[in-house]
Formats: C-alpha cells, structure tokens, sequence
C-alpha cells in the first residue's frame, strides 16, 4: 500500500494573501487585535511610504510574546486557533483576531516580513523570524520552504512584546486607507485612553498628521457641547459648558444647579463630572473631520457615562445596555436639548479617600445607598442645567424667527405687489389675479400644516405618557404584583386545597395573564422608541411581522385571539425605518382586538396575509369583528375620528401618514371575509 498525504502550493498563500485582505488597513488591522489579544496595553503602528511607491509598515506591542512553541505551533500555524470568545483573555478581554488566516494576508503585504518577540515567560530571550516571500514564489510547494527561528539573549532590557516589521510593500498606502485604519484602532481602543489595563493603539503616520490626531483624541472633538461639572469636599457645585470650539457658552454656580433638597450641598464624596454631547447629524458633520456614521458606531460601543472610582473604572456603569443615570427615560419625558446614551459619552470620577461609597460583595458596583444616591442626583442635576440652559437658547431662537418670518414675507409680498405695479396695464390684471390666487393658497397651507403640528404634539404627549407608563410599570409594579399573586397562588392552595382550584385558581390565572399582557405591551411601547429603529436601512418586512407577532403572542393568547399567518414566499423588502413599519402593524393589531372588545366578539381570528406582485408588496389584514360601522370608510383615516368611547382617532391616522411616507397607498373595506373590517396596505419594495 502506497501512503500519500495533502501539499500546498505556495500558490495558495500567495492567493490567500491577496483575496484575504485587498487592503492596507485591513491587513495591519489584524496584526493589531493579535496585540489585543496578546493583552497588550499599548500598541504603535508605524506606516512609512517610499517614493517607489513601497514601504513598511511596523507594529510594535508591549503584550505577552511568545516562546518557541507558540510561534511554531501557533502563529505559524494557518487555520487554527485556540482563541474562543468564551475563554477570555487574562485581562479579561474577548479575543477579536482570526485564526491566523488574517496574519498571513497582513505578512504578505511586503516582500519580506520580520518578527521579533520578547516572551513574558522567558525573561532574558528574544526570538526572531524572517519570511522571505520570495523563497515562495521559486518554490512549488508550502512544505519546501524551511523557516528558522532564532533565540538570543534579550537586549537592552526590553520588556515582553512583539513587534512584526513588513518591508517593500507591494502597494502603497493612501489617505482613505490610512483613514478607515484609524477608524479601526479608535473602536478597539479605550475612550478615555487612561485605564492601566485598557489598550491604547498609537498611530504613527508623517504624511497624515490629521489622522495620527484622530487616533490620539477619539472623537471628544466633535462633540458639540463639552459639560464640565463638579462637587467640591464642601458638597457645593459648579458647571460650565464648551462649544466644539473649545468656547465658553454656559457657566453657573451651586444655587443655579442644585434642586431645593439640595440647597445646602451634595452629601456625597468629590465629584468631577464631564460629559461630552454629539449633534448626530449630516449639517453637524459637514464640517468636520470625522463622519456622523463613524461616530455613532463610536458611541454604540462607549456611549453612556462611565463610573471611576479613585482612579478606576467600575462595572457595569457605562456598559452597553446600561443607562444607570436614567438619560434615555428623562429623554423620552423631555426630548428636546436632552443627551441619551446614543448621543453622549461621559466620566464620572469619584475621589474618596474615606470609603464613604460601599462597594457590593460581588464587586458589581456600588451599594445604592443615600451617598451613592447623592452622586447620582449631582450628574442629573447638571444635565438638566445643561439641558435647560440649552432649552432657552433654542427657545430664543425660534422667538426671533417667528418674529422675522412674518416680516421676511411681508417684505417679499411688498416687494411683489411694486414688482407688478411696475408692469403695463394691460399685464397687471392677470398676474394680479394670479399672485391673489397663490397667496390665498398659501395661507391655506399654512392652515393646515399648524392643524398638523398641533396634531403632532398631541401624538407626542401620548407617546411621552405611554412611554413614561411603560418605564414605570416594567419595572417594580409589575414585578411586585407578579410576586405577591404567586405568593396568594401558593399560600392559598397549600391552606385550602381543592376549594383554591374551584373557588380561586380562574380569577388568580386571569390576573397572571392580565399582568403579561401589560409587560408586553410596556415592552413593545418602549421598542418603538428605540433610536435604532428609526435609521433609514433595509428593513424586512415578513420578519419585521413575525417578531412583532411573536412579541404580541401572549398578549392575544390572553385575549382568545387567533392569528391566521399567509405570507408570501420570498423575502421582500423595503428602505425605510423599521419603526414606521412597526408602527403600521402594531396599529392595525391594535385596530382588530379594540374592534373585538367593543363588538362583544366571542370568535376573535385575525388573518394576516401578504402578496408580491413586481415591485409592491400587499399586506391585507381581515378581523372577526362587527365591521366598520357608525362611520364611512374614508372618515376612519382622519385624525381624531372614531366610534369608541375612549378611542383617540390617531391608530389609522399613523398607518395612513407612515404608508404615504412609505410611498404605498392604504384601502379599506366595511366587510370583509371574515365578517370584520379589511385594511390593505400596498408598499413599493426593492426586492424579495
């Protein structure tokens, strides 16, 4: 019998290098997460052009290194990785590397590559490799090609690290390049760049000192407003807000933060709060350096205010996911001037050289206790300052234009009128008549829009009460009553038996499920203000349906509603925002079951099916209701309308606006299949 065993052509690590990484920045990229994952917690990466065109790139780290072993068992090994992100680093960090197909494209960027490491288990060695790609290329296959590791003793006591030198570039590299690599190096580095175990990434760049800056300062300079607030040792505050200039717009004193309980002075340690807050908007950022897409990225990972505690950082507060001032709620109560978790990014540092902050037994914070409660109160205190300082500059704003519009369009109507008296006679008439005619429709579009807005800021006040309702009820009420019925549910039983399940196991369910349901929709309210869902991008309809049904389910299981689910095959959609499109399907289900309640509906199905024709996409939505009755079906659409006695008259008002913005069209009809109301809704699509 013959053995044989699978080769390699040096081919394939010449083609793996090229369509691995085609780019620069992506193949320095993954030399610098091996450094990440190295623990290191700095990192320079050095780029150097030549005229010919060439050059070298170096990246040099101050992580753990590496021995013999793990070069040639590991790094030089394609393919395999004992990285996993459930095994994190000693540093606690989750490995962001590849399995070493990443090096290889990045080594192959040059002609020749160098690697030296000093190991961090063998104090007094370094070890050396060079590749010579061009023994590859002369080579037929992988396994011809002998590499040489070379141990010496350490020089110059350097500490453990890896630096990888690639030399000759096949390409240059060029500003854009450059440019997404420094994007890359901010998202991996710490924001506040002076955590002793985070990872500082430093790039080094003569041609692109702009960009060296970028990776240096983060994204704090495009931020539009800068807080800068503190409690000093006698608990009294101060603030003052800067301008992305750097500029003093805002300053007050301890009376002008504080709310009255706190008049005579915070009872908590010193305090130095600062928090910098982003205008995430294209005008904004028309200006600047950085993109409004880079930052938000940014602000997903680090956005929040994060806590330091006599010089380190404490977990969870800043994390993703955790709003521990409460920024994002007392933004939904009051939008206007206030900063989220999205839009700003900040530090709390807290001095205390006395232990007046308890820190709980699992290392998971602080204890929330009157000190704690204190500090919290201060940040919050400070942003509604801030916030409503904000508040009256753009209210003396719209002050003067709504003083200036009018004479703006008295001036330009004068202007007009001495334009058309300056014409012949003969002309004057018809233009007369028809510049009366425009003013006339002007003035009524003006009209209408005012009845919109008004309309709007009602949608708005309800939103800001259901939103503020399902904050609340989310958390302890629901909670509590969820308790105490279990607490009823066991006790009763265990006292008295067989009379529970006869006298009180139906009512007790019926206040289980009651409880469900407003978790549910206190859950779905909330998501629909989620900022994420408001972005324009590809949106997918039939899973956008199923998650919303999914949620819901509960909510109908409680109320004996039956879902008839047929939708069309293919995946369609749509650009538009998920939460217009939310909002269309949530309101057509509220539609049906308030159609069920008032009707006294004992078979309650509603049949949701969906239709590809070309380029539109159908939803038609029947219901076992009593049908549209007490109101034609052209009225139903306006707002305010409806039949119900405690009904606002805004569900279909929304559904109708968002399919118009949507660019689709809506239908109804008083009775449909299944004896109840049909709503239709035709949308344009890009593709199923």
């Amino acid at each position: 019998m013959n053995k044989a065993r699978l080769r390699f052509s040096t081919e394939i690590v010449k083609r793996l290098g090229e369509e691995l990484n085609p780019s620069m920045d992506r193949g320095v990229l993954e030399l610098v997460k091996n450094a990440y994952d190295a623990d290191a917690t700095s990192c320079r990466v050095e780029l150097c052009n030549t005229d010919d065109g060439g050059g070298t790139v170096i990246v040099n780290d101050n992580g753990v290194g590496m021995t013999v072993d793990d070069i040639s068992n590991g790094w030089l090994v394609l393919g395999r990785s004992t990285k996993t992100q459930q095994q994190r680093t000693p540093l606690g960090r989750i490995p962001a590397g590849s399995k070493g197909l990443g090096r290889l494209a990045a080594l192959r960027m040059g002609r020749r590559a160098l690697m030296t490491t000093f190991p961090a288990a063998e104090n007094g060695k370094e070890h050396g490799l060079l590749i010579d790609w061009a023994r590859f290329d002369e080579t037929d296959l992988v396994d011809d090609v002998e590499l040489t590791v070379e141990t010496v003793a350490r020089r110059g006591g350097h500490s453990s690290g890896t630096q990888i030198q690639i030399e000759e570039l096949r390409t240059g590299f060029e500003r854009e390049s450059v440019k997404r690599l420094a994007r890359e190096l901010i998202l991996l580095a710490d924001p506040f760049d002076d955590n002793p175990n985070g990872f500082r990434p430093e790039l080094l760049a003569s041609e692109y000192k702009d960009l060296e800056e970028l990776v240096r300062g983060r994204y704090f300079k495009e931020a539009e407003y800068h807080l800068q607030a503190k409690v000093n040792p006698n608990g009294q505050a101060s603030a003052q807000v800067k301008d992305w200039k750097g500029k003093d717009i805002f300053r007050a004193t301890h009376e002008e933060i504080v709310a009255p309980v706190h008049e005579q002075g915070y009872r908590c340690p010193p305090v130095a709060f600062d928090l910098w807050v982003f205008i995430l908007s294209q005008e904004t950022f028309s200006t600047r350096q950085a993109t409004v897409g880079e930052v938000r990225k940014w602000l997903s990972e680090f956005g929040g205010v994060h806590f330091y505690y006599n010089g380190l950082r404490v977990s969870p507060y800043g994390n993703p996911g955790d709003d521990w001032l409460g920024m994002n709620l007392r933004r939904v109560q009051s939008p206007e001037e206030r900063p989220s978790t999205n839009t700003a990014i900040g530090r709390m540092d807290v001095t205390d050289r006395c232990g007046q902050l308890v820190e709980k037994t699992d290392r998971s914070g602080f204890i929330e206790d009157e000190r704690f409660m204190e500090v919290r109160a201060f940040a919050q205190d400070a942003m509604d300052w801030m916030a409503n300082r904000r508040l009256e500059e753009a209210e003396k704003r719209r002050s003067r234009e709504r003083v200036a519009a009018p004479q703006r369009a008295s001036r330009t109507k004068q202007a007009m009128q001495e334009a058309i008296a300056s014409v012949s006679r003969e002309a004057r008439g018809p233009i007369e008549k028809a510049f009366a005619s425009y003013d006339s429709s002007r003035d009524k579009e003006v009209s209408l829009l005012r009845k919109e807005i008004q309309l709007y800021r009602t949608l708005s006040t309800a939103g800001i009460m259901a939103a503020t309702f399902a904050h609340e009820s989310s958390g302890n009420p629901i909670k509590i009553i969820s308790q105490s019925i279990d607490a009823i549910a066991r006790r009763a039983s265990k006292l008295l038996k067989d009379a529970y399940v006869t006298s009180f196991q139906a009512p007790v369910e019926g206040i289980r499920q009651a409880v469900r349901g407003l978790s549910i929709l206190g859950t779905a309210t909330l998501k629909l203000l989620n900022n994420e869902k408001r972005r324009v991008s590809r949106v997918d309809l039939h899973q956008t349906i199923d998650d919303i049904l999914n949620m819901y389910q509960p909510f109908l299981t409680g109320r004996d509603v039956t879902v008839q689910k047929n939708l069309a095959a293919g995946k369609p959609y749509l650009r538009g925002s998920e939460a217009a499109i939310e909002s269309i399907i949530t309101n057509l289900l509220n539609n049906c079951m308030a159609a069920f309640e008032d009707g006294g509906t004992s078979e309650r199905i509603i049949k949701l099916s969906t239709q590809v024709l070309d380029d539109r996409w159908t939803l038609k939505i029947d219901d076992s209701g009593l049908g549209i009755q007490g109101i034609s079906k052209t009225d139903i659409w306006l707002p305010g309308r409806t039949t119900r006695r405690n009904g606002t008259g805004l569900g279909l008002t929304i559904v109708r606006d968002s399919v118009k913005d949507l660019g689709g069209r809506v239908a109804a009809e008083e009775e449909g299949d299944l004896g109840g109301a049909t709503i239709s809704v035709e949308l344009p699509i890009l593709g199923s």
